[in-house]
């Protein structure tokens, strides 16, 4: 794993956390905030995710 994935994945995390924060006070824009902080870990883990992808394939590029 990489640190875009890292990250990514501990946003999405802290993202539900505070949605359900939110969501059990009764706070509206600690719910907004909580899903935002999901929707940006998912497209850093993606960015993370692509990274390795890339990587691989220039691996294998190489070893052939």
């Amino acid at each position: 794993m990489n640190k875009d994935q890292v990250n990514g994945r501990a946003e999405t995390v802290k993202g539900n956390v505070k949605e359900a924060a939110g969501k059990l006070v009764g706070n509206e824009r600690l719910t907004a905030e909580g899903q935002a902080d999901q929707a940006a870990g998912k497209v850093q883990s993606t960015v993370g995710d692509v990274k390795n992808n890339v990587g691989n394939a220039i691996k294998k590029a190489i070893d052939r």
